[in-house]
């Protein structure tokens, strides 16, 4: 476990500041910034295994907790997991350091939010990607935890109709890190998505490591291993696939770097964030990425949760306000034919209209 502040990047600095961050406010406020700080509010924040460096699903959620704490004028702190055991610590040690709003990463952390709610009714939480359940993995409703989901099966089905055109081999594939609803929604909308491209312009573009209808598919077992998905994704390209989409964090670089040791022209899509800005050693590889404005998402409920307009409602980031959709094409645009990404912006469109419906099984339900 690791507790850290946004400002302890120095041992002297940290020294010199350690009361003030435990108390969980950067300075002595001034007049103007009184009233943001009038009440003490603490945010904090707890990783997964992947930690806040991750260029990934942990960082871009912190970069929205600072955002928040930037405008309200306080310190925010939090604790870093590298075991799964640390999940409750971790939780429970930001609460005995006063945090009155805990935004807990990603669906592993679901049990230990759970618990520490409802052991602890005065703090609020918010959990990212998913919902609490009881022991019979039904869900329940805690009047301090507020689920933050994203229906990225709409912005995957427009990546899934972009790479359906752009493959030359008539083979595109996916894999993912677990099986959880949160990465099979992704590979659902991403099947829809080549579905309808197949159906508009009479082709038969194949998808492979992933049956919507059986919802069964490849995955690598966690997000961490990335060996094992430089094996999936060697699979993959011998069987021609030549755009792929992992959903596994931040295992897609296993994917790029087998493509470049094989010198082949692989198309990757990215979730979460544009993987072309958060990891631009393999831009060439890059097609779009699949975006959850998780950023957007925990500065929103970090502020609310301050204000006092917090509510245990779920927000649900959709193509119409914005909490999902795709990143540009960058480097690939100068080599799509422009009527395709025309077409998929129509097709962007038809669904933030309601003309067109992409449903999954693993869509978040209000």
């Amino acid at each position: 476990m690791r507790w850290t502040t946004r400002s302890a990047t120095a041992a002297g600095a940290a020294a010199m500041s350690a009361a003030l961050l435990l108390g969980g406010c950067a300075a002595a406020p001034s007049d103007d910034d009184a009233a943001a700080v009038e009440n003490d509010f603490l945010p904090c924040a707890v990783s997964d295994l992947t930690g806040f460096d991750d260029k990934d699903f942990n960082q871009l959620t912190w970069e929205g907790v600072a955002a928040a704490s930037d405008e309200l004028g306080v310190e925010p702190l939090r604790a870093e997991s590298t075991s799964e055991d640390q999940y409750s610590g971790n939780i429970e040690g930001l609460i005995a350091e006063g945090c009155d709003f805990i935004v807990t990463v990603g669906f592993a952390l679901a049990n230990a939010t759970r618990d520490a709610a409802q052991l602890e009714p005065d703090v609020r939480f918010a959990l990212i990607d998913s919902v609490v359940t009881d022991d019979d993995f039904q869900p329940i409703e805690l009047d301090n935890v507020k689920p933050v989901l994203f229906d990225t099966a709409q912005a995957a089905a427009l990546a899934g109709y972009l790479a359906a055109g752009v493959s030359t081999t008539g083979v595109v594939g996916t894999y993912g890190g677990m099986p959880f609803p949160s990465v099979t929604v992704f590979m659902d909308g991403f099947a829809d998505g080549i579905e309808r491209y197949n159906e508009a312009h009479g082709t038969s573009v194949e998808l492979l490591g992933w049956d919507r209808a059986a919802q069964d598919g490849l995955f690598v077992g966690s997000f961490d291993d990335q060996i094992k998905a430089g094996t999936i994704t060697e699979a993959l390209l011998d069987q021609g696939v030549d755009v792929i989409m992992p959903v596994a964090g931040t295992l897609f670089q296993s994917s790029a770097s087998v493509a470049r040791e094989r010198g082949l022209d692989l198309a990757i899509i990215g979730v979460n964030g544009d993987a072309y800005e958060s990891t631009p050693e393999f831009r060439e590889y890059y097609l779009t990425s699949v975006l959850k404005n998780l950023t957007t998402a925990a500065d929103e409920v970090t502020l609310a949760s301050a204000d006092g307009s917090y509510s245990n409602a779920p927000y649900i980031g959709t193509l119409e306000n914005g909490g999902v959709d795709i990143a540009p094409t960058h480097d690939w645009e100068s080599r799509i034919d422009p009527a395709l990404l025309t077409e998929v912006e129509e097709l962007k469109q038809g669904i933030i209209s309601g003309e067109i419906t992409i449903d999954s099984t693993s869509s978040p339900r209000d």
